[in-house]
């Protein structure tokens, strides 16, 4: 085989891993909802999702706070029948927490601020991702990769030690 179509074969490589890439980001991200906005003490961010509990037993959320200021933001979880089931300060600028999805319905995430100033936060809750599903994914994503990087590496390395010979 040429150099060229080996050097293609390893382009697809590559190609091919950042593409499971992209893959793996959208099964890790099925089933939860985003949503942003800016938040105040006047405003609040809701993000609302379904939940069933035969299929999803641990829910998953996120907070992240753009102008992250001490104590004050909150987060609040209400379950179906508007129980708060988690309730907390937010203390760094990115949150994530599980939780116990004990009911079938929607269930409410509801970001607060003790501020009068507007901050852009960004909120997402949905089912706990398979660690399975995503385990496997990344290994072929970069595994793909670096077959590809160090099969690039390998060929440049001969062409510069064919190239001395040359001379």
């Amino acid at each position: 085989m040429q150099k060229s179509g080996i050097i293609a074969v390893l382009g697809l490589f590559i190609v091919s891993g950042l593409v499971v890439s992209i893959f793996e980001n959208q099964i890790t991200l099925e089933g939860i909802k985003q949503e942003n906005g800016k938040i105040s003490i006047t405003e609040k961010l809701t993000i609302l999702t379904y939940f069933d509990m035969e299929k999803t037993p641990i829910g998953v959320f996120a907070v992240q706070v753009m102008d992250f200021k001490e104590n004050t933001f909150s987060v609040k979880v209400l379950d179906p029948s508007g129980i708060e089931i988690i309730s907390q300060q937010i203390d760094s600028d990115t949150i994530e927490k599980e939780f116990d999805v004990f009911e079938t319905g929607t269930y409410k995430l509801l970001i607060e601020s003790s501020s009068d100033d507007e901050i852009y936060v960004v909120g997402a809750i949905g089912p706990l991702p398979d660690s399975d599903k995503k385990f496997i994914m990344s290994v072929i994503s970069t595994s793909l990769i670096i077959i590809g990087m160090i099969g690039l590496i390998v060929i440049g390395m001969y062409g510069v030690k064919n190239r001395k010979r040359s001379v």
